[in-house]
């Protein structure tokens, strides 16, 4: 069994509290997840889409977006990010930081992001563009003040993850994790309910779940990538695809969950009930950071020994 599967109940308890306790029946305008390519991920995905096909999204009144960052939803709004992400990639893979594992795992997700808006496989392409922009510009801020040596106001998830970079004491997959929890759980919540999450077509929550299919096709290519620029240890796996299915129950429990939560900002009523949730979200996302910080500890010798021999190519 590998360190990500035994973190996997952990990691999703939440989730599988949330679903037990009890919700609405299922929207049927949401799309049913692929199956699994494997038995081990039809065992693991099959409880969590039972829990997650309870869940369809509180009737949330549609407010309009007021932000600057891609107010005109274009599709130019995502190549901007991916430019700006190939840049921080090519400057983070040179010195091989430990940060070019999420820096490399973030461009290809928004990659993908980008040909599916433009495939038509989303019903609303301008909110996409604008969560994916909104969203980025989040990771931007907190990268570029962290590096700057501004510790103002960076999230404890985002602090358990950039230092675990900085001090290069972590495997390739727990950078990954740290990251990537920090951002969707913590971030993602505070994106959605600024950019909305209801239009005036209805719900943006199928949109949100649909995502979760194109995810799953992205973690070997991706993990293979990882493993051979920057640590060949990515993708060890010892049960079949074991490692990318776990991965992606891990990341549909954090998306639901994530939807929840942005639910929870948007209809609290009082600015004390806000701050009730906004800490709810710090209090869980720096919860499974500190889970995913004592589990995937590693010696940086032969990571790095390897990156400095491959970081550089590109995919």
């Amino acid at each position: 069994m590998t360190p990500l599967t035994r973190a996997l109940a952990v990691l999703l308890a939440p989730l599988l509290a949330l679903g037990l306790a009890g919700s609405p029946a299922r929207a049927a305008a949401e799309p049913t997840p692929a199956p699994a390519p494997d038995p081990l991920g039809r065992l693991l995905l099959g409880p969590l889409d039972a829990v997650v096909g309870l869940l369809a999204p509180l009737p949330v009144p549609a407010t309009p977006y007021t932000g600057d960052v891609c107010a005109s939803g274009a599709d130019a709004c995502i190549d901007d990010v991916i430019a700006r992400m190939e840049t921080r990639l090519a400057r983070v893979a040179g010195s091989c930081a430990h940060s070019s594992i999420f820096s490399l795992a973030y461009l290809r997700v928004t990659e993908n992001v980008r040909d599916a808006v433009r495939s038509g496989y989303f019903a609303d392409r301008a909110w996409l563009n604008r969560v994916d922009a909104v969203f980025a510009e989040l990771y931007f801020d907190t990268t570029a003040r962290w590096e700057a040596g501004d510790r103002t106001n960076i999230p404890a998830a985002w602090r358990i993850a950039l230092q675990a970079e900085d001090d290069r004491a972590m495997s390739g997959l727990g950078n990954f994790l740290l990251a990537m929890n920090a951002h969707i759980n913590r971030d993602f919540p505070h994106v959605l309910a600024t950019v909305g999450l209801t239009g005036p077509d209805g719900s943006h929550k199928a949109d949100h779940n649909r995502y979760n299919n194109r995810l799953d096709s992205l973690y070997a290519p991706v993990f293979a990538e990882e493993a051979a620029r920057f640590d060949p240890t990515f993708d060890d796996i010892d049960a079949g695809t074991a490692d990318e299915t776990v991965a992606g129950v891990i990341m549909r429990g954090w998306r639901e969950l994530v939807w929840r939560h942005a639910e929870a900002l948007v209809l609290a009523r009082t600015p004390a009930a806000r701050r009730l949730v906004e800490q709810q979200i710090e209090q869980y996302a720096a919860l499974q950071a500190r889970l995913i910080r004592t589990v995937f500890v590693a010696k940086p010798a032969v990571r790095d020994a390897w990156c400095a021999g491959h970081g550089r190519t590109t995919g």
